[in-house]
């Protein structure tokens, strides 16, 4: 039965969209620019023309504004740090350099060539001193946004940085929606939230002291906004979801008296995680309105609904913004209605947060089973159940019952399908040991067993996992998809690459070695394309940072491993040489996150079911002589609950599945794991209950910052816990061709072997080489051996001199 509200206005928006383009048209585009095939003009005229279609389809689904702001060449986050004039001063700017220019080079990072200067990708290694010999300066610090797989750029602030108004892109960018004919609402990452998501360069220094040099510059591009003829203003704030300092929370509603006195209708939007304690201060914030999550908290819409003043716009994130489900109507209506009962102001329905996170659209995927493909909703069709939903509230049930109709046995027939379900998965579950999560023996003795196995030199080198994905290989996976050679042919071509990969290392002198993973399209992918309850999609692409896109599997059942996924090639690539040759997998964490995951069942169970599935893998890798294997799990972090309260029992399943993944071999055996661009200082402890052999690690961006945490003491925020076990400190950022110089490197090693005994230090890059070309990857690989064979050298010769002394 409808329930019309026709006294009210309900109305629909979208917080953001996503920005690649239906096929990934600016991908191409900055890759084309970045390549100096492209000019900064036609770039621009891409991003236009991307604009104007997203425009058009948020017109055409009936929304009440288009929203501008949103879109980025590279990030959004950057996009502010130029719009606010708090470009590093670092990079050298002398004002006089293109815009695009200098955007690029603070994401990208700054190579000095024959004295000319050119933005690299995603910067050389952080902390090189400012023209040292490796020329040019490192890119802004790169981290997820929250708990995604998206990752921005870090704003970094010390007490001499001022902000100015800077750029008139998003001026711009209004205006040319205005011109299209379009009601504008503008987006903005709010004041609170840009100086949170930023860090500290002067150690002491509070970066919440900057707030009254940041908010005249805000007020400034409100009455800019609103002499446009914009009325309402999208302000993002999503730390009013974290547990934020007693300082941090009073500076809300003193900052908003400031900036609505600017005469635009302002609408401070929440994501990602309940307001719990600062529910009452966000609806009294004095705004016009209020954006909150009502999927990741629907539990707080009815006390929302209480407490916003009725004179309020109450915006409900009905429909999943981080999900490609289809929403259930029937659900979603029932979360809505008494929202409906009790807030008597202006209803506006959109996404729980910007479709950033998910797909374009389902229009492209012809080849997905139909099934499946009934279940799921991505951007445009996300729109398009804002509709529905307004629709129905507004008491035109009728003009949407089709719709209505096809949502429903959509919904009925995922909730009761034979495909999502297997028994022998959850038998397999319910009779694992007691014990199964834990390693025959304690590190200490299995590290003794290990360096008597593979006798590796100290400071040992080692690479991530793989290596350029060239064009060959690409053209190669793209043939054999596509029929036009045959498995046998593929698999040739494919061992061909890891022979080239392996004959490289060894000439390079590398200690432990892998087979490059040239057969691989994604990390994830790759296994779940074998893993049975997955789906995979043709152009479900989604923004992971830059130009770098993903396409996330669809986890929709049970999950089991039907057969071997990566031995065969391991074990030819170990055929190849005498040195270890690590076998490489993802983690069950990793493909959990990195995935569109069911969400009819707990996470931790679903992560179970991988974790078995990981585990077999890995029995397999050591019955077949593999006695290096690597489970990466660079998405351990990002997993976390954004409220503390949350996290340990996060951590709790998120550890075990790990451990019953790694824990089903001999002590002989060594298990590494990899983690990237994450701060660990906080879980520690967890990160050792994994109780992975050897861990590396993203540290070259922070200088080793990150690094210090796992040495022990008074700044490594875990109450001075020390990890016990190997580690490997990424020595460069694989994000860039820059290559590092041999004394950069060393520079870095030697700041780790204050904090590492040198018995525990590996030495490898940040992460792996699948982005970068071969002239790059060997020129650096090269300087880290040698780096490596210093720092051998500068230990003996200090040991010796001990030795001497002592006697």
């Amino acid at each position: 039965m409808a329930t019309g509200i026709e006294t009210r206005t309900v109305q629909t928006h979208t917080l953001g969209f996503p920005r690649m383009g239906a096929h990934r048209e600016l991908k191409f585009a900055l890759e084309k620019h970045w390549r100096g095939e492209m000019d900064a003009a036609a770039l621009e005229a891409v991003g236009a023309g991307l604009r104007e279609r997203h425009w058009a389809v948020q017109k055409e689904a009936g929304l009440a504004f288009v929203t501008v702001g949103d879109f980025a060449f590279y990030d959004h986050v950057a996009n502010h740090i130029q719009l606010l004039g708090c470009e590093p001063a670092r990079f050298g700017f002398d004002g006089n350099e293109p815009e695009l220019g200098r955007y690029f080079a603070m994401a990208r990072g700054v190579n000095v060539r024959a004295g000319h200067t050119h933005s690299e990708e995603c910067g050389g290694a952080a902390g090189q001193e400012e023209g040292g010999a490796g020329g040019g300066t490192f890119a802004l610090e790169m981290t997820k946004w929250f708990d995604t797989n998206y990752h921005y750029l870090v704003p970094e602030f010390n007490a001499a940085t001022e902000f100015k108004l800077s750029s008139t892109r998003l001026f711009d960018e209004v205006a040319e929606a205005q011109r299209a004919g379009h009601k504008v609402k503008a987006v903005l990452l709010g004041p609170l939230s840009f100086l949170w998501l930023g860090k500290e360069k002067t150690p002491g220094f509070d970066r919440l002291s900057l707030l009254d040099k940041l908010l005249p510059v805000y007020q400034t591009i409100l009455q800019q906004l609103k002499a446009q003829g914009v009325e309402w203003v999208q302000m993002d704030e999503p730390i009013l979801g974290l547990d934020l300092p007693v300082s941090w929370s009073p500076a809300f509603e003193s900052s908003y008296w400031r900036l609505a006195r600017k005469g635009v209708n302002l609408l401070v939007a929440t994501y990602f995680s309940p307001l719990q304690e600062n529910l009452r201060m966000a609806c009294q914030l004095p705004v016009a309105g209020l954006h909150v999550d009502a999927v990741r908290a629907p539990e707080e819409l009815v006390g929302v609904a209480d407490w916003l003043p009725s004179h309020k716009v109450l915006s409900v994130g009905v429909v999943d913004g981080r999900n490609i489900w289809r929403t259930d109507p029937d659900a979603a209506l029932a979360r809505l209605r008494p929202v409906v009962e009790k807030h008597k102001g202006d209803l506006w329905l959109a996404p729980s947060c910007s479709l950033l996170h998910v797909p374009y659209g389902l229009q492209a995927e012809d080849q997905l089973d139909a099934d499946i493909k009934s279940w799921l909703a991505f951007a445009v069709e996300k729109l398009q159940e804002l509709r529905v939903l307004k629709e129905v509230l507004q008491g035109n049930e009728k003009r949407v019952e089709t719709e209505l109709a096809d949502a429903r046995l959509a919904a009925h027939a995922r909730r009761n399908s034979p495909r999502v379900h297997r028994a022998t998965v959850a038998a397999r579950l319910a009779q694992a040991a007691a014990g199964a999560d834990r390693r025959l023996s304690p590190f200490s003795r299995r590290q003794q067993v290990q360096r008597q196995r593979f006798a590796l030199p100290l400071f040992p080198t080692t690479s991530i996992g793989s290596f350029p994905q060239t064009a060959e290989i690409r053209a190669a996976r793209a043939a054999f998809k596509r029929g036009e050679i045959g498995k046998s042919q593929y698999a040739q071509k494919m061992q061909a690459e890891i022979m080239l990969a392996v004959r490289k290392q060894e000439a390079l002198g590398l200690d432990v070695l892998v087979h490059g993973e040239a057969e691989r399209n994604d990390m994830v992918e790759y296994f779940g394309e074998q893993l049975e309850g997955f789906a995979f999609t043709a152009n479900g692409w989604v923004q992971s940072y830059g130009s770098r896109c993903v396409k996330p599997p669809v986890i929709y059942g049970d999950v089991a491993r039907p057969m071997a996924m990566t031995v065969a090639w391991t074990v030819y690539a170990q055929s190849l040489t005498r040195r270890p040759m690590k076998g490489m997998l993802t983690g069950p964490i990793t493909i959990l996150q990195w995935s569109f995951v069911r969400d009819d069942q707990p996470r931790s169970l679903t992560t179970e079911q991988i974790a078995w599935a990981i585990r077999d893998e890995v029995v397999e890798l050591e019955d077949a002589g593999i006695g290096i294997i690597q489970i990466d799990e660079p998405a351990i972090r990002e997993g976390l609950p954004l409220r503390r309260a949350g996290w340990k029992p996060y951590l709790q399943w998120a550890t075990r599945a790990f451990r019953i993944s790694a824990s089903g071999v001999a002590d002989e055996t060594q298990i590494h794991t990899h983690m990237c661009y994450s701060e660990f200082n906080d879980i520690l402890p967890e990160i050792a209950a994994m109780d992975a052999d050897v861990i590396t690690i993203e540290t070259s961006r922070s200088d080793m910052e990150l690094l210090r945490a796992f040495g022990g003491g008074a700044h490594s925020g875990a109450g001075g816990f020390k990890y016990p076990n190997e580690i490997g400190p990424g020595v460069y950022d694989i994000h860039s061709p820059r290559v590092p110089t041999v004394d950069e490197m060393v520079r870095l090693l030697r700041k780790a072997a204050m904090v590492i005994p040198a018995e525990n230090l590996w030495i490898n890059p940040d992460c792996g080489l699948k982005t970068r070309g071969w002239p790059e990857t060997e020129a650096a690989l090269g300087n880290m051996v040698q780096a490596a064979h210093v720092v051998r050298g500068e230990f003996a010769a200090t040991e010796a001199a001990k030795a001497e002394a002592a006697a």
